[in-house]
């Protein structure tokens, strides 16, 4: 009797998910808590792994489909009943190093398409009889009868799959060669090398983009469905921009004392294995700051015509990934030295980029911090988080001209850029707030005495 395996419950307030990934094909055997398949919810990619061990029947969903909390996956026979019949006068199932005199279907697999695990050959042997299950993979890798790309749908762990995005390559294009009709890390990097050959070699100007190939009646386009999170995104910015009045205040601050600093430090944090950036002092300044100004670490509770201030300044930070922009939350903020800050921020960026964080990450933000600076622009107008009501970017820092103490001087001058909820931030606290974060980062010695 088969069971089906069911998406379990992904978090508060989720109510589906879109299968990004299947880890396990038909046939397979495969043990309890073995992760089946790669799920994207609206901020997360997660694992789901299986709640029994047992035989792969049948799989009910594909790669894209929009799952419900609840719904089927596949159906497995439960390895008691694969294993327990194994009757002595049933040998063809197990595989045997001598030819059959008649087998009842020759594959046409090639002898490179068997698994490692196969017996040992006899070199004058053309064929060896191999498990149902090893013929299937077999099957699975030939080529000749899959339509399209020529490739099968992909087979490949989470390790893999993860390079594969890191690379931006579409696994079902690789070519495995992995035990069973696997895709390896090998593979990946095989694809890519290969790739750039054949891209040098025809020295075609521009980049291609993802999609599908289409027309729009004028000419070529590509199609690509939104991702779970891109559609969050949009929802996400689309909301702030139309239910909340924003005004964005533009200044400068002087940061060369605090780059001194940071020159000065960044071999001993190096030491401590610690990349020293200007982010943990900016994330420091802001948070002291915050506590300062409540009205900038709160919320609007229109409803109950209520605001909301809070106890705890939780920094959210926005970072920039394959998959669009995410931001998980450094929590207690105001509480952590900039050393702690320093390692946190090392693995937000870390988490976010891989997609190993998870929904719980992204949720209790009071204030977001956007650094356009690494990227290379200087002011701009960053739209709001709700339920946030504020959000502060970094731009590049550059040596600009200051007239100071009646001399000009150059100066390394950082650009910030603080958008606030008008219902109930006003135009001078947030100017106020920001002279506070500019007063901590053009005095960095003050956030080593900030509480």
């Amino acid at each position: 009797m088969t069971t089906q395996i069911t998406l379990p419950h992904l978090g508060e307030s989720i109510e589906s998910g879109d299968v990004l990934a299947i880890l396990v094909s038909e046939g397979d055997t495969i043990r309890a808590d073995q992760d089946i398949l790669e799920i994207e919810t609206d901020k997360a990619t997660m694992p789901i792994p299986s709640t029994a061990a047992g035989k792969v029947v049948k799989l009910l969903v594909s790669e894209g489909d929009t799952v419900a909390v609840g719904a089927a996956l596949l159906e497995l026979e439960p390895l008691e009943a694969a294993e327990s019949p194994e009757p002595t006068a049933q040998a063809p199932a197990e595989p045997t190093p001598v030819p059959p005199p008649a087998p009842p279907k020759p594959t046409s697999a090639p002898a490179s398409a068997a698994p490692v695990e196969a017996a040992p050959r006899v070199a004058a042997a053309p064929a060896v009889v191999e498990s149902p299950k090893a013929e299937t993979r077999a099957a699975q890798v030939s080529v000749e009868d899959i339509p399209g790309d020529g490739y099968a749908s992909a087979a490949a762990g989470p390790a893999v799959r993860r390079l594969a995005r890191e690379l931006g390559v579409e696994l079902r294009r690789v070519r495995p060669t992995g035990v069973g009709g696997r895709v390896t890390e090998d593979d990946v990097r095989a694809h890519v090398r290969s790739a750039n050959e054949q891209s040098a070699s025809a020295a075609k100007p521009g980049v291609t983009p993802p999609g599908k190939p289409a027309s729009d009646g004028q000419g070529g386009v590509r199609r690509e469905k939104l991702s779970r999170l891109r559609q969050t995104i949009a929802r996400n910015m689309l909301e702030s921009y139309s239910t909340i009045p924003q005004l964005t205040n533009f200044d400068d601050v002087d940061t060369t004392e605090l780059e001194r600093i940071r020159q000065e430090s960044k071999a001993d944090y190096a030491a401590s294995g610690i990349k020293l950036t200007a982010m943990p002092f900016l994330v420091k300044a802001i948070a002291s700051s915050l506590k300062l100004h409540p009205v900038i670490n709160a919320s609007i509770d229109l409803e109950a015509n209520e605001t909301i201030y809070k106890e705890y300044v939780n920094i959210g930070i926005a970072v920039d990934t394959d998959k669009g922009l995410v931001v998980p939350v450094l929590r207690d903020a105001d509480r952590k030295s900039i050393p702690q800050i320093a390692r946190e921020l090392a693995a937000i960026a870390e988490s976010a980029r891989s997609g190993s964080f998870s929904v719980d990450d992204l949720r209790g933000g009071t204030f977001t911090i956007s650094n356009l600076g690494a990227i290379g622009g200087t002011y701009s107008t960053p739209i709001i988080n709700p339920p946030e009501v504020a959000i502060l970017l970094a731009g590049r820092s550059r040596m600009m001209p200051q007239y100071i103490a009646g001399e000009l001087k150059p100066r390394l001058m950082m650009p910030l850029s603080i958008t606030y909820d008008h219902r109930i931030v006003d135009g001078a606290a947030a100017a106020r707030f920001l002279n506070d974060v500019k007063g901590y980062l053009a005095n960095p010695g003050r956030l080593l005495l900030a509480p």
